[in-house]
């Protein structure tokens, strides 16, 4: 078992505040693999908002006295007053994140981001990217550095937008390939400098490559391979902004062994030669 929490105030305490804008009054994670069953049961539910995403795993709720297992990639949305009883299994390998924020603007913000109030699961996904917003919102929390409370504002209107985002795009595209192309798009931004076959790719990941550039495009508005020189464009213009390293030097760093190749490239597609790029900077 596994926990890391932080709380305005303390763990048992329920804070509703209705004068502020927005406020995060307590997050956490929590993994269980070993151990005894884990329940939460609250008949009269709580006076704020709860967010609870199921990370991996899977975790069994109650509404209305039916159960439903939650699995992998899917939050869970309590309002107030809402009966909230949830079981984890250590056999599930369940890891679960959950923030509580209260506010007179909350409602609001959860009707522009499409969270109707007959509906309590909502799809999203398991992108990496919710977790390091949850991540980000304990440490925030836990130490109480200056403007947190601004910070913790930031990351649940961030972590609603992406929710919203991920709802859009997967209703239109299949929440599989919405699922399919953001791994890409990770993968492609931490390994873009390296030989990348868009072919094996697609192969490795058990998707035909047709079938994922085709999706990729529509999703993205650009090919794999077109982004992935975007990137290595991107990153090499803003090296350049740097005296300390020679064309040859930028070539290697955003994936190409021949600096002349490197050369031509970037000037096909920013108009001018790295060099000539790098003094353009100069009079600006």
């Amino acid at each position: 078992m596994f926990t890391n929490v932080a709380y305005l105030g303390t763990p048992s305490e329920d804070i509703v505040n209705n004068e502020c804008s927005l406020r995060v009054t307590a997050v956490g994670n929590f993994r269980l693999d070993t151990g005894d069953t884990f329940e939460t049961d609250r008949p009269k539910g709580r006076g704020d908002y709860q967010l609870y995403y199921v990370a991996s795993g899977k975790a069994h709720f109650f509404f209305n006295g039916k159960e439903k297992i939650i699995s992998k990639g899917k939050i869970v949305l309590f309002r107030p007053g809402e009966a909230q009883k949830y079981v984890l299994y250590p056999s599930d390998k369940p890891e679960t994140y959950w923030v509580h924020f209260t506010g007179k603007d909350v409602e609001s913000l959860l009707d522009c981001y499409s969270f109707p109030k007959n509906e309590n699961v909502f799809f999203t996904g398991s992108t990496q990217d919710y977790q390091n917003i949850f991540g980000q919102m304990i440490r925030e929390l836990q130490l109480r550095r200056k403007n947190f409370d601004d910070l913790l504002t930031f990351n649940i209107k961030t972590l609603l937008i992406m929710i919203n985002r991920y709802q859009t795009e997967g209703k239109n595209a299949g929440f599989q390939v919405l699922d399919e192309i953001e791994k890409a798009i990770n993968y492609f931004n931490a390994n873009y400098n390296k030989q990348i076959v868009i072919e094996e790719y697609a192969e490795q990941h058990l998707m035909t490559p047709c079938w994922f550039i085709q999706n990729f495009k529509q999703l993205t508005k650009t090919t794999p391979m077109q982004y992935i020189l975007s990137l290595r464009l991107t990153n090499a213009m803003n090296m350049l902004e740097n005296k300390t390293y020679n064309v040859q030097q930028i070539a290697t760093a955003v994936g190409y062994d021949n600096a002349l190749y490197f050369s031509r490239l970037f000037k096909k597609h920013v108009g001018m030669s790295p060099s000539e790029y790098r003094k353009s900077l100069k009079n600006k």
